[in-house]
């Protein structure tokens, strides 16, 4: 066989993702906040994007077109109600944006002349004092922070409390602990070796080897910082964090020495074997567990200031009058982009060459899409929230209990998408309800003890009925996992014990034997 080169011609079909499509599917699976702040990029790039800011003239002022045009579309609200005789929720879309215009041109009343400055060569009159006597008049200013005489006053966001972070307090105390320039060094990259809860990570071994010192150098400096406050930092484990603590009140005896060395019995609530290890009685353990635990694991979060951001729902539900659920989108995590036509007119017509019109109509084409993108994908959003909540009515109803088996192709199937834009729809986006603010990723379980025909229960009831059990068990009859097995079977839920060990153990229960142990050393 004799091989040589030829040129053939074939025909093939192929998916191939445009820039637009890209950008549409990556605009789905952001969340609010990563939506925001690409649309703020989008907006310093493109010259032809413009900001709707709330209250704004109206777009027949604007001339442009954008989100305002399809506010009814982009801004719905549906309402799912139980029509009598029907198996399926009616939807009724309708605009929830409202706006109200807002004239922000003011004038000043005063003439140039009759206005005061604050010139140290300008002779002001000086205005009555409030109580009729002689004063001088006095204008601080509000925003600049300066007063009548121009001295500058910081500014209201400069007077705010500034918190010592725990790099800056050890620093601090680094330089009354060490005195050499060696060892200053030493501890210094001992601050850096730090966690958030205040331990040390890393090695001192390989920290003298960088440095060029010896191990006991690093470990003599250790030593001093682990005198700081608060007690407990630069510790390399649980154990030895909770004995700087003790040593500091004068606790640290032999007896509490082996007691922190064997933490792992205490999790493990066997009282026994904690007796033989530190030899001392039960009382005297009793009383030695209940000082650990007043003492604090993690003595670095006494400097972690961080303000804990609260969830901000993307979809917004609540209850209709007529016995239904209504569902919208929460405008306030919708950006507000227009096109701005009439200066895409102007400087359209003063393109001088190809290239600028180029970038024009690149401009252009791209806000347009833009727009567009944000609109599908707030529409999307709104249909598989709907579609959820009307599958898991009952959730909304009767509690966790009532939580339905959901899994992505019910979702695809009914509002005729694929399952891929389900999965981005409901990542990272979260939904008010009158039971709380839940992830949609959360009203989809798998089915459990079910036959596969639809009369499975869905594995989150279930991992809550677990929950409810070991509630409400007898401190004196704890249920062990078979018994748990026997329950649920009883209520119609065939499950295995093997699947009630892991759900269990995802709950944070621990086994029988440890529940035991727990609740008998509390009676």
């Amino acid at each position: 066989m004799v091989l040589t080169p030829r040129l053939d011609l074939r025909q093939s079909q192929s998916l191939v993702m445009t820039p637009q499509l890209q950008q549409a599917i990556k605009l789905l699976q952001l969340t609010n906040i990563e939506l925001s702040a690409y649309v703020e990029q989008e907006l310093e790039q493109n010259p032809l994007l413009d900001r709707v800011e709330p209250g704004a003239a109206d777009a027949d002022e604007i001339r442009a077109e954008g989100v305002a045009e399809q506010a009814s579309d982009a801004l719905p609200q549906t309402e799912i109600a139980e029509q009598a005789g029907a198996d399926t929720a009616e939807t009724l879309l309708r605009s929830s944006e409202t706006g109200e215009n807002l004239d922000t041109q003011q004038s000043l009343d005063a003439e140039v002349d009759n206005v005061w400055t604050n010139d140290a060569n300008t002779d002001a009159p000086a205005a009555p004092a409030a109580d009729g006597g002689d004063g001088a008049y006095e204008s601080w200013g509000g925003a600049s922070g300066s007063n009548a005489y121009g001295d500058d006053l910081p500014g209201i966001e400069q007077t705010l409390a500034d918190e010592e972070s725990m790099r800056e307090h050890l620093l601090g105390e680094l330089g009354m602990l060490v005195e050499t320039p060696m060892e200053r060094l030493i501890g210094a990259h001992l601050i850096d070796m730090l966690d958030e809860a205040g331990y040390i990570q890393g090695g001192l071994a390989e920290l003298a080897e960088r440095l060029g010192c010896g191990v006991q150098d690093v470990e003599a400096v250790l030593s001093r910082l682990q005198g700081v406050e608060p007690p407990g930092m630069f510790a390399r484990d649980l154990a030895e964090c909770l004995g700087l603590q003790l040593k500091e009140q004068g606790r640290l005896d032999p007896a509490m020495q082996a007691f922190l060395t064997n933490l792992d019995l205490l999790a493990k609530r066997d009282l026994k074997g904690l007796m033989k290890a530190c030899g001392v009685d039960e009382e005297d353990i009793q009383d030695m567990a209940q000082e650990v635990r007043s003492l604090d694991p993690r003595p670095g979060r006494a400097f972690n200031h961080d303000v804990a951001q609260p969830v901000i729902p993307d979809v917004l539900m609540r209850s209709g009058p007529d016995g239904g659920w209504l569902v919208e989108l929460n405008s306030e995590t919708l950006p507000r982009v227009l096109v701005n036509n009439i200066y895409y007119a102007e400087i359209n017509k003063s393109a001088k060459n190809d290239q600028d019109k180029r970038y024009i109509q690149d401009c252009l084409q791209t806000a347009n899409w833009l727009v567009k993108s944000l609109h599908q994908r707030a529409t999307t959003i709104l249909k598989v929230s709907s579609e959820i909540v009307r599958q898991q009515d009952g959730f909304f109803r009767h509690g966790v209990s009532a939580l339905k088996p959901l899994v992505l192709r019910d979702i695809a199937d009914v509002i005729e998408m694929h399952e891929s834009t389900v999965s981005r729809v409901t990542s990272n986006k979260f939904i008010a309800t009158p039971r709380g603010i839940f992830e949609l990723k959360y009203f989809f379980t798998s089915s459990v003890g079910g036959s596969g025909l639809g009369d499975g229960h869905s594995s989150e009831a279930v991992r809550q009925r677990i929950k409810d059990l070991v509630d409400a068990e007898d401190p004196k009859k704890v249920l062990s996992d078979d018994k748990i097995v026997v329950i649920l079977k009883a209520e119609g839920i065939e499950v295995a014990r093997r699947t009630v060990a892991k759900y269990r153990d995802s709950l944070g229960i621990p086994s029988s034997v440890q529940r035991r142990r727990e609740k008998s050393s509390q009676l």
